[in-house]
C-alpha cells in the first residue's frame, strides 16, 4: 500500500452537459477521454463494455438518476473519477435487475487501480446515491469545480 494518496478528482475529469446518442456511444466516448489523457489502457473500452453489458451499473436514485461504469484494474494506468453531467438522459440498464431500464443523468466512471480502493470508493459514492438531495445538487452545479468541491468531502480528498 502507498503511502501517499493519489486524488481521483480531477477538473479536466468533470464534463459538463456531455451528449451521446446511447450507452454505448457514451461509454466508448468517455474512455476515449480516459485513454488520451493517459489514465487508462487503450483496453479500458472493450473492459468496460463487456462489464457493463454483463454487470450492469445503472442505480434508479432519488432526485438524479446515475451509472457507475468500471473495469478490472489491469485496465488502469493512474486511478481517476471520470464525472459526466449528461445533457440529455442515457439508458443504462439498472444494477440490481439487469432489466429494468434507468434513464441516467450523472455518470461516476471510475478508473482505479487498487481493488481495496475501489470498494471503499464505490462505498463512499453510494453514500451520496442515498441522498436525492445531494445528487440533485452535483447535477444542477454549472462547473467542474462546483462539482469537485461537493464531492471532496465525500470522497475524503
Amino acid at each position: 500500500m502507498m503511502d501517499e494518496k493519489i486524488p481521483l478528482l480531477h477538473e479536466d475529469l468533470v464534463l459538463i452537459n456531455y451528449e451521446a446518442k446511447n450507452r454505448n456511444d457514451l461509454l466508448t466516448g468517455l474512455s476515449k477521454i480516459l485513454i488520451d489523457k493517459g489514465y487508462v489502457k487503450e483496453s479500458y473500452t472493450s473492459g468496460i463494455l463487456n462489464r457493463e453489458k454483463n454487470f450492469p451499473t445503472g442505480l434508479n436514485t432519488e432526485g438524479v438518476k446515475v451509472a457507475i461504469p468500471h473495469t478490472d484494474a489491469k485496465y488502469v494506468n493512474v486511478p481517476a473519477i471520470l464525472i459526466a453531467k449528461l445533457k440529455n438522459p442515457v439508458i443504462f440498464k439498472e444494477m440490481s435487475s439487469g432489466t429494468e431500464d434507468v434513464q441516467v443523468l450523472l455518470v461516476f466512471m471510475l478508473a482505479i487501480k487498487d481493488p481495496n480502493i475501489q470498494l471503499k470508493t464505490l462505498s463512499k459514492i453510494m453514500e451520496i446515491f442515498s441522498d436525492g438531495e445531494t445528487l440533485k445538487s452535483i447535477y444542477e452545479s454549472d462547473s467542474a469545480s462546483k462539482i469537485i468541491k461537493k464531492l471532496k468531502p465525500i470522497i475524503g480528498e
